[in-house]
């Protein structure tokens, strides 16, 4: 059981920036697939960035160039860096976690509000 917890949310102004955290157990955190996912009202959960263990990211179109995701094995952490926010960002945002088992977990997610 792998459990995972967001935080660094909340209101943000047009063109700001906010850095996410996501907090996991499991003394294998070096070994899992992370990413980070969000949902806004009426709309489906995308992938919005992830990141191997090995290090590869990997961005959607819409954030490339705006967010960073970036991960400490020795902090179990995994971030998400994000910059040049637009009120098109506002969702809440979920981390994720897969396992060398194929096991996927889901954080309980964090707001974030773009607007002026």
């Amino acid at each position: 059981q792998v459990q995972l917890v967001e935080s660094g949310g909340g209101l943000v102004q047009p063109g700001g920036s906010l850095r996410l955290s996501c907090a996991a157990s499991g003394v294998l955190f070096s070994t899992y697939h992370m990413g980070w996912y969000r949902q806004a009202p009426g709309k489906q959960r995308d992938s919005v960035a992830t990141i191997t263990s090995g290090g590869t990211t990997n961005y959607a179109d819409s954030v490339k160039g705006r967010f960073t995701i970036s991960r400490d094995n020795a902090k179990k952490t995994v971030y998400l860096q994000m910059s040049r926010l637009s009120p098109e960002d506002t969702a809440v945002y979920y981390c994720y976690a897969k396992t060398l088992s194929g096991s996927g977990y889901w954080g309980r997610g964090t707001q974030v509000t773009v607007s002026s």
